[in-house]
């Protein structure tokens, strides 16, 4: 692969609050949704209650979403839901990965073909 081809950069400028899997899958299930509950939430990412707690408070004091915790009768309920700021994030960060992919598919046709072959691929 040529070195100069600017393809490494941008995947290290990659805003790793949303490229971490846990918090991109949290992200995007939010994308969707105006409003989502912390169970409906834990399903769809398939994440423990720990896990999806400790992403949250991530992704809440970076700015990205919103919780909000109220009393549905006497059982607590927890809401998520992503801000302007969430959102622009995984639209930048959709955007790099997307301008990341296309620079490798208009790589070098000689390089992509040796680097099958490192790899076994026929």
């Amino acid at each position: 692969m040529n070195r100069d081809d600017g393809a490494i950069p941008p995947l290290l400028s990659l805003d790793r609050m949303v490229h971490e899997p846990a918090r991109l899958a949290i992200l995007t299930a939010l994308f969707a949704a105006e409003e989502v509950e912390f169970l409906f939430l834990q399903k769809v990412t398939t994440l423990s209650k720990g896990n999806l707690s400790s992403h949250a408070q991530k992704l809440e004091a970076a700015g990205y979403l919103k919780t909000t915790k109220v009393f549905r009768g006497r059982i607590p309920l927890t809401t998520f839901c992503i801000t302007k700021s969430g959102r622009s994030a995984l639209e930048s960060y959709q955007k790099q990965m997307q301008l990341f992919t296309e620079r490798k598919l208009r790589s070098d046709p000689v390089d992509r073909n040796r680097t099958k072959a490192q790899h076994g691929a026929g």
